[in-house]
């Protein structure tokens, strides 16, 4: 019945506003209001509203056209802002995300090695480094990972973790760095050892009386303690003074 009524009523205002300009444009605004109004009527009245009807765009006017109202939702939407994310950030977070289990992997593996808290392996790059590395087998004069020495190894990490460049063997990697007390030794400092005579091995010390270097059982941690290691410990030094090499500016003539 209200579409009838309404049909009628726009028919009528088209006829009476024909070569009137001014009228048109009223016409025009009335037949929206009227049309707004028949479908909160309905919507009111429980009547169900034809779909198709409800997309029908009403021209009764020239150049000019009314769309009708479309139907209020039965149930409230609830709108809720979502940040755009570029896909390259999504894609970082999710590497950062396996980063981090990395991370975690590594902390236990190596809190279980040096026999301390998990929470006191923090540096993450030296393990990185001493994981690459750890167990490849012992070759002596070998600087690869087919086979590597004691020195080598220690000349691998310090390019990789400071930037330094070491001199090739442990006797002149004694000379080059400072002499410490055992009592001082910190993570990066090193160990120099009389296997064969000599200054002839060499690791570097960690925490908790631990060094990693190249064994004869290859790359691996030992504890400066163990009784093969005790007698042999013939000297410390330090490379490192508060994460900037010690002043040393000329490396010893091989």
């Amino acid at each position: 019945m209200w579409e009838k009524v309404h049909n009628s009523i726009i028919f009528v205002l088209h006829r009476k506003s024909k070569d009137k300009p001014m009228l048109k444009k009223t016409v025009a605004l009335a037949a929206l209001l009227f049309s707004i109004s028949t479908t909160a009527l309905l919507a009111q009245s429980g009547k169900q509203i034809n779909p198709e009807a409800s997309k029908t765009t009403y021209k009764f006017l020239d150049n000019i056209s009314v769309d009708p109202v479309a139907d209020e939702p039965s149930a409230p939407v609830k709108m809720v802002a979502v940040p755009s994310v570029k896909k390259e950030l999504l894609l970082a977070a999710k590497a950062s995300d396996g980063n981090v289990e990395a991370a975690g992997a590594l902390q236990f593996k190596y809190s279980q090695l040096l026999d301390v808290e998990v929470e006191t392996v923090k540096n993450a790059n030296l393990f990185r480094v001493i994981e690459d590395w750890y167990g490849v087998k012992y070759l002596f004069g070998g600087e690869t990972k087919r086979g590597i020495d004691c020195s080598a190894l220690m000349q691998v990490f310090f390019t990789a973790l400071y930037g330094i460049t070491l001199p090739r063997t442990a006797k002149m990697q004694y000379d080059f760095s400072r002499r410490i007390s055992r009592t001082e030794l910190k993570e990066g400092d090193l160990l120099f050892f009389n296997t064969r005579g000599g200054v002839s091995h060499v690791g570097m010390y960690l925490q908790n009386n631990k060094f990693v270097h190249a064994s004869v059982r290859g790359v691996a941690i030992s504890d400066m303690f163990e009784p093969y290691y005790a007698s042999r410990l013939i000297g410390t030094g330090r490379i490192l003074e508060d994460g900037q090499p010690t002043a040393i500016s000329i490396l010893p003539k091989p």
